[in-house]
């Protein structure tokens, strides 16, 4: 039950203090005098998505606060218990934020919370049915809606049924276009993988390929010069004359009496390094000796090498890998139709689970149709409405997450009259009255709710007026009612009443809400009954109203 509603700095509203009661709560006024904001701030502080422009102006910001009571039992404290936040005792308050500059924060019980939990939590608390309500029945994509809220259908089973239904196909559609890609290029893949595997390409290759062919290239230019220099050093050359230069110092070493010992020592220790050098130059000359058709097939190789990475477009190192690549994808295709089984099975699989849940949820609805149709016929004679016709029709529809039935409301308003859609038949006023018969039977075993009723009596007055405010009023005997109205029938059968009015000072306009007491209650209704100008007829009037009230 809503206790109490505040309201700071909202719209036309400055400072507002609400209390409401169990049973029928009334509200009156004339148009624009502000009943909708009421409204609008009470769908804020549930964290309901509305108008932007909701802080009043000149003010910082606006604020809402809502005191619910709340059962020990009640369902909303599983949304409390999901969001960690504590509810002991039965009091729970809701109290939401919006800045002048658009930003919103909300709290429960004094615990910051998000607009998302407050919404989760709004459908446990309010129901708020508006006067442009009845545009749901003039859709028949709503229908569904509320037949599945009136028969309390869970529609988790079968959306996620849908949902692996649609993830199996579109698993298959995948593997189905990625195998025909595959096959419009298989040739290619297979030339080229007999071309790799022939050609056998080797991670590094292609940097030991170009170092041997430089150090090939390198010595063809230098090995001339090497040789050159070999001989020199050689017995035809330098050791030669050193040699000889060594004999005839040593022949005449006897007769020096030592003064040749110095420089055949210098030339023995020539002849040591001579050779070492000889040794050295004929060790480089040897390495570099090579087949020229080793140069010519190394170039061939890197050359093709080279070719066949700007062929695939990859590095030349890649190229091993792109082998394993494009196997793998002939692979894929060789294997492909296994694969596809495979998923078809799945997919079949999904569909058959999904069609079960589908199949399931049309036996729970033809059932519910039935009861629909009984529940609304009876809610409707006491609308005055005894003789029209009320009927759900159910037939197969596209499939989707939420089944595969096609919903329809139909109706006939007068006996002998084939029935039709809504929005062909039906009367404005009866509009209202078939969503009110519709509401009331769906509002059944939920008496958790706040039911909220914007105008729900448009289009209709006199006797049927008086119909839907006693249907209301037996509607709060189980339920806390809020209803706004311009019809004094209504208005005349409430618990409570409260007037809403609104003044201008220094040029600023201001909503006012005021519970009534008796006599001025007498005062409204005759209001809501003359006019502007109220007259003893009209006072006598709403005396007879409020007393055939009671």
């Amino acid at each position: 039950m809503l206790q109490s509603l505040d309201i700071r700095d909202m719209l036309l509203i400055d400072r507002l203090a609400l209390g409401f009661q169990p049973g029928l709560n009334v509200l009156t006024g004339e148009t624009g005098a502000g009943k909708s904001i009421l409204l609008d701030c009470l769908g804020f502080v549930l964290g309901w998505r509305g108008r932007a422009d909701l802080v009043r102006q000149g003010a910082a910001q606006g604020e809402v606060t809502a005191v619910f009571d709340l059962p020990k039992d009640h369902p909303a404290r599983g949304i409390l218990a999901e969001a960690g936040i504590d509810c002991e005792e039965n009091e729970l308050i809701l109290r939401r934020v919006n800045g002048a500059d658009g930003r919103k924060t909300g709290w429960i019980n004094d615990r910051r919370s998000s607009g998302e939990v407050l919404r989760k939590l709004s459908e446990y608390l309010v129901e708020l049915h508006g006067q442009h309500d009845d545009r749901g029945l003039l859709n028949p994509r709503g229908h569904a809606a509320l037949l599945d809220a009136f028969a309390r259908i869970d529609k988790g089973p079968v959306r996620q049924a849908w949902a692996a239904r649609r993830d199996a196909g579109r698993r298959l559609a995948e593997a189905e276009a990625a195998l025909t890609k595959a096959r419009e290029e298989e040739d290619f893949l297979r030339h080229a993988v007999a071309e790799l595997d022939e050609f056998a390409p080797q991670p590094g290759e292609e940097a030991e390929l170009d170092t041997r062919r430089r150090s090939m290239q390198a010595a063809a230019r230098i090995r001339d010069d090497v040789s050159r220099a070999l001989q020199l050093l050689g017995v035809e050359g330098a050791e030669s004359a050193i040699l000889d230069a060594n004999r005839w110092l040593e022949g005449a070493a006897d007769s020096a009496e030592g003064r040749l010992d110095a420089a055949i020592s210098a030339l023995s220790r020539t002849l040591v390094e001579l050779g070492e050098a000889h040794a050295g130059v004929e060790a480089a000359l040897s390495e570099m000796e090579f087949d020229p058709h080793e140069l010519e097939a190394s170039e061939e190789r890197l050359f093709a090498l080279r070719a066949l990475a700007r062929k695939h477009d990859v590095l030349p190192d890649d190229l091993a890998g792109l082998g394993d690549e494009l196997r793998a994808r002939l692979e894929r295709i060789d294997s492909g139709a296994q694969s596809l089984t495979e998923l078809r099975k799945q997919a079949e699989a999904s569909e058959r689970e999904w069609q079960a849940e589908a199949d399931a949820l049309t036996a729970i609805r033809r059932e519910a149709v039935v009861r629909l149709d009984k529940a609304v016929m009876a809610e409707l004679a006491p609308l005055k409405m005894e003789r029209a016709v009320f009927q759900t029709g159910i037939a197969q529809g596209d499939p989707g997450p939420d089944g595969q039935d096609e919903i329809a409301f139909t109706v006939a308003t007068n006996p002998g009259a084939p029935a039709g859609p809504l929005d062909k038949i039906a009367s404005g006023g009866e509009l209202s009255r078939f969503l009110l018969a519709l509401k009331v039977c769906l509002a059944r075993g939920n008496d958790a709710l706040v039911l909220i009723f914007d105008e729900i009596d448009r289009g209709v007055g006199g006797a049927t007026a008086d119909a839907v405010g006693r249907r209301l009023k037996k509607l709060a005997q189980d339920a806390q009612v809020l209803v706004v109205t311009h019809s004094p029938q209504v208005a005349a059968l409430g618990d409570r009443h409260f007037f809403v009015s609104k003044s201008v000072e220094d040029g600023i306009t201001t909503s006012v809400v005021t519970e009534l007491n008796p006599k001025a209650r007498v005062q409204e209704i005759a209001r809501m009954l003359s006019g502007d100008k109220v007259t003893d007829a009209a006072m006598a009037a709403a005396r007879s109203l409020l007393n055939g009230s009671e």
